[in-house]
């Protein structure tokens, strides 16, 4: 029976709050969303339909989580890539525990690496929660994995500004989005393709 999707997500952000405090070195913090950010995109993600997502940065799977309950029950999947195989473990537990583990791939693998072997136009959505200065050399693969009116989401862009500032300005001069930046959390930024 699967646990209450509430008290698991409140649970693992609390863990990931206390992690992250006693973390030194940023590489090995949980960094994730604020919740009301998580629910926000979930509930983007189900008004637009989403049923094919891509989520760049694993971490626990708090994320991962609310994008998996955005797609579920429509047939769609979350694929969610990180480096950390650690991370992907974590993050498949939780899924289990909510019953959410069949909607999502975890894949260990390099984010950009991924992105240059998705097809045009696959993705409803691409959320970007990895390390940010490597953004700029990704780019315009989120931009060219997304369907017409799809959904490009990048989160700590008011938190640490001047590490998205490249990828920032690269969305507001593309005259194929429409993008705005939401103040909850740490900024979460969100660009929708013209269709």
């Amino acid at each position: 029976m699967p646990e209450d999707f509430d008290d698991v997500v409140r649970a693992l952000y609390a863990e990931g709050v206390r992690h992250d405090a006693e973390q030194v070195d940023r590489s090995g913090r949980r960094l994730n969303l604020d919740p009301d950010e998580a629910a926000l995109l979930s509930v983007v993600c189900q008004a637009m339909g989403a049923t094919r997502v891509l989520e760049i940065g694993t971490s626990n799977g708090y994320s991962t989580l609310w994008l998996a309950r955005a797609v579920h029950g429509r047939g769609g999947r979350v694929l969610s890539v990180d480096l950390d195989a650690d991370a992907q473990r974590a993050a498949a537990a939780g899924l289990t525990r909510v019953g959410l583990r069949e909607d999502v791939e975890l894949r260990c693998a390099d984010g950009g690496q991924v992105l240059r072997d998705l097809p045009d136009g696959s993705q409803d959505v691409a959320f970007l929660d990895a390390d940010r200065s490597r953004y700029p050399g990704w780019w315009p693969e989120p931009l060219r994995v997304l369907r017409a009116g799809g959904l490009l989401a990048v989160d700590n862009v008011l938190s640490h500004p001047d590490q998205v500032a490249d990828l920032r300005a690269r969305i507001e001069a593309d005259p194929q989005l429409t993008s705005t930046v939401s103040p909850l959390g740490k900024g979460l930024l969100l660009a929708v393709t013209g269709g």
